[in-house]
């Protein structure tokens, strides 16, 4: 169905809780184990129809925030989803505590089970009224960046539209760039101080009423850390600090002769060449026209899901004034479709998006006829192994989006690769720090990421720049805000997928071939089980961040 005909219909908390407490008697009250099957089916089923309702109620809000009748029906889901989440929890006990539990667990995997009990460690009753607060600001900070209207280069642009002019070869065009996006945080500096401030504050309470020293173990269950500790994270950020943060810094000194800068200022960051960035030629319809080839030419399985996205409308990534900024995936299970949405600013992000985000995409069109959605989807430093790693196997076709300049993008897609880790380990160090010290002020919390900044992204200099010298540069980052702990995801990912991409260049066929098999897996297995059954190793093994550095180094020399 083309994503135009979905028709929408909100499904009622009411309806929700009805049909949960009919279906949890009926588990309760299951005479043998195939009566508890039918109804954990059943139920999966409901399940399926309550998340399209809710993912199509964003989409459409996401689209145009400007739309009262989405705005209102993504108020309805934030007000009742912390309910919903208690009513399905109600039944996940029903399924844990069944008698029948030994044999359902033949049927239905260990990891269901103990998923299920990672949720009991991140729920209960008594903080849904904090969890409707913390999604009414969450909904508030994507609300006032949506807003953003800032007159730049003669025209009104919003803030993906400001990034084609951050990579301008004119430096006093990235300069003025950078500026025009600060100008309107620190117009609305006093507003995201104080909604962080609320939210870590909200999020405190609720880990301190569930019984936690504070809100990083909480988390940790909100993030289903089923395989990993914050120790292990620990490690991680030693490695980086080890081995990324010398070559990150090499790297960006020599970015620093390429460009022929005397001081490597913030708004020289993202030009890695003087005679410019690779950018991908033509509109958005010649870029998807050499997307559906790209995806035709690598394999059977990709080329299906490309046709099956363009016939669908399943893409929509043209920016336009109430469109909220970024990027995502997300899937409509009912409809057994996945969605990307994006905005296009003419830089070789929006490749990314063919890439990327139909990385994430993929993986869910594989999963989509799993019977059990739980399994669809692995937790989501696993998920960003699929996108991140789609952006390396597809290297061989950049031809066809940047032609001459497909070897400036390989470079830059690289090197990028390696500099953004240690600013990934930035936000995700930083959140450790802020929710274990939650009586920090708004200025001591600027204190934390300029140091944190100077330790990880020393090459980074943003002297003279008010709002990033100020130590706010984290509150572009959406993450920190909607999605506390989801950033180290992205890092261990990337790990992960400079390894497949190290692969790829001795065995292309082997890597690929590795990458489909993990992929079509969806969730059935944990981050270190899936990684373990590529025959990866994990990044919190010294040697996967060790290896992929010094091989990426040596290709970039």
């Amino acid at each position: 169905m083309r994503f135009s005909e979905m028709p929408y219909k909100r499904v009622t908390y009411e309806e929700i809780e009805a049909k949960a407490k009919e279906l949890l008697d009926k588990m309760e009250n299951a005479e043998d184990v195939s009566q508890a099957l039918d109804v954990f089916y059943e139920y999966n089923r409901f399940s399926d129809k309550i998340n399209t309702a809710v993912s199509l109620s964003y989409i459409k809000f996401t689209l145009n925030t400007e739309d009262g009748f989405f705005v209102a029906e993504k108020e309805y889901y934030d007000e009742v989803m912390p309910k919903i989440q208690d009513v399905d929890l109600r039944f996940r006990l029903a399924l844990y505590n069944s008698k029948f539990k030994e044999q359902l667990k033949i049927e239905l995997g260990e990891l269901l089970f103990l998923n299920i009990e990672i949720n009991m460690k991140a729920f209960n009753p008594k903080i849904i009224p904090h969890m409707q607060e913390e999604n009414r600001l969450v909904n508030e900070y994507d609300k006032l960046l949506a807003s953003a209207q800032i007159e730049f280069d003669n025209r009104t642009v919003n803030l993906s539209q400001l990034g084609k002019y951050k990579q301008n070869m004119d430096r006093a065009v990235r300069k003025a760039a950078y500026e025009a996006e600060a100008g309107f945080y620190l117009k609305n500096s006093d507003k995201l101080d104080s909604l962080y401030d609320e939210l870590v504050k909200i999020r405190t309470k609720m880990a301190r009423e569930l019984g936690y020293e504070n809100f990083v173990e909480l988390g940790y269950y909100r993030m289903m850390r089923n395989s990993y500790t914050k120790q292990d994270v620990q490690k991680f950020r030693e490695y980086v600090k080890k081995y990324i943060v010398p070559i990150a810094s090499d790297l960006k000194n020599e970015q620093k002769s390429r460009i022929n800068v005397d001081k490597f200022m913030l708004y020289d960051d993202p030009l890695e060449f003087m005679s410019g960035n690779a950018v991908p030629k033509g509109d958005p319809e010649h870029i998807f026209a050499q997307g559906k080839k790209m995806y035709a030419e690598l394999s059977p399985q990709t080329e299906e899901f490309m046709n099956f996205m363009l016939n669908n409308e399943l893409f929509d990534v043209i920016s336009r004034k109430g469109k909220v900024v970024g990027g995502y995936s997300t899937s409509l299970p009912e409809f057994k479709a996945p969605f990307v949405f994006a905005n296009f600013n003419g830089t070789s992000g929006d490749i990314d998006v063919l890439t990327h985000e139909a990385g994430h995409a993929f993986a869910s069109y594989l999963a989509k006829d799993f019977k059990i959605g739980d399994y669809r989807s692995p937790t989501l430093e696993s998920c960003e192994i699929h996108s991140m790693s789609m952006e390396f196997f597809t290297w061989p076709w950049m031809q066809l989006f940047f032609e001459e300049q497909s070897d400036k993008y390989k470079y830059a897609h690289l090197s990028g690769a390696l500099t953004f880790i240690p600013y990934g380990t930035i936000v995700d160090y930083f959140q450790h720090i802020i929710y274990e010290k939650p009586d920090l002020t708004p200025d001591e919390r600027k204190g934390v990421w300029k140091k944190l900044q100077a330790e990880y992204m020393p090459y980074l200099n943003t002297e003279g720049m008010p709002f990033f010298e100020d130590g706010r540069y984290w509150q572009r980052q959406h993450h920190i805000y909607s999605s506390p702990f989801y950033y180290i995801d992205y890092c261990l990912a990337q790990t992960v997928a400079l390894e497949y991409w190290a692969e790829s260049q001795q065995d292309y066929k082997k890597a690929w071939n590795k990458y489909i098999s993990m992929t079509s897996r969806g969730g059935k297995d944990t981050f270190k089980g899936l990684v373990s059954s590529a025959g990866l190793e994990s990044p919190f093994e010294e040697g996967a961040l060790k290896k992929v550095a010094m091989t990426a180094r040596e290709w970039l020399k």
